[in-house]
């Protein structure tokens, strides 16, 4: 095991690739939301979950990280949502240029198991807003950036995902299966930008986030 350090607010576990100097680095987000390093509003707001998973956090709405870019990489996270209808909606957001202009990956756990399997393809949503929407795409492209999971989790407990932004391209993973739950064209061309935990104004539960560059 690499050795851990203890850096302002966050506990660091780096690896080095030789080959391609890839470092991964692992975030408390009980320390962040602790030491003031996620943004937070009357409406973007955040607490900190006792009896849970190490550091886990419970959220509402966008908490972007502070002093914070992200331009590509692999983004390793446990989330977990609600099983009722329409309320669970969470993931991130990342090429952030401000609070309506970025991109969002998110989960719709309630449509998981959902015994309709139109409802099921709609479990795992890629969108870049303000543009494109869920709904436009939906409406213009039916399939093609929404997707069912696999395999599927509990809709009420924790599960893990693997997104990988990289080249144009983001793929996602969930309980580190080997193919991916959805494989899409990003939809605008924008380089870096702000990184944060999202859900759409309800509460959603995020721990063991992990990003590799």
């Amino acid at each position: 095991m690499p050795p851990k350090f203890f850096i302002g607010c966050f506990w660091v576990c780096i690896m080095i690739n030789p080959a391609n100097a890839q470092k991964e680095i692992s975030y408390n987000l009980s320390e962040l939301y602790k030491t003031n390093q996620l943004e937070t509003t009357a409406l973007q707001q955040a607490e900190i979950l006792e009896n849970s998973l190490p550091g886990a956090i419970n959220t509402k709405g966008v908490l972007w990280f502070k002093n914070f870019s992200f331009d590509e990489g692999v983004i390793d996270i446990d989330l977990r949502g609600k099983n009722v209808f329409l309320q669970g909606f969470l993931g991130i957001a990342f090429h952030g240029i401000d609070s309506l202009n970025y991109d969002v990956l998110y989960f719709r756990p309630f449509n998981f198991r959902h015994p309709d399997s139109l409802r099921r393809k709609w479990s795992v949503q890629y969108m870049s807003l303000p543009d494109y929407p869920y709904d436009k795409l939906r409406k213009d492209k039916p399939g093609a950036y929404e997707n069912s999971v696999f395999p599927v989790p509990d809709p009420d407990d924790w599960f893990h995902a693997k997104i990988v932004i990289k080249e144009q391209w983001i793929t996602v993973y969930v309980n580190r299966d080997e193919l991916p739950s959805l494989h899409v064209r990003l939809l605008n061309d924008w380089k870096g930008g702000k990184f944060g935990l999202w859900d759409d104004g309800l509460s959603g539960d995020f721990a063991n986030l992990k990003i590799t560059r």
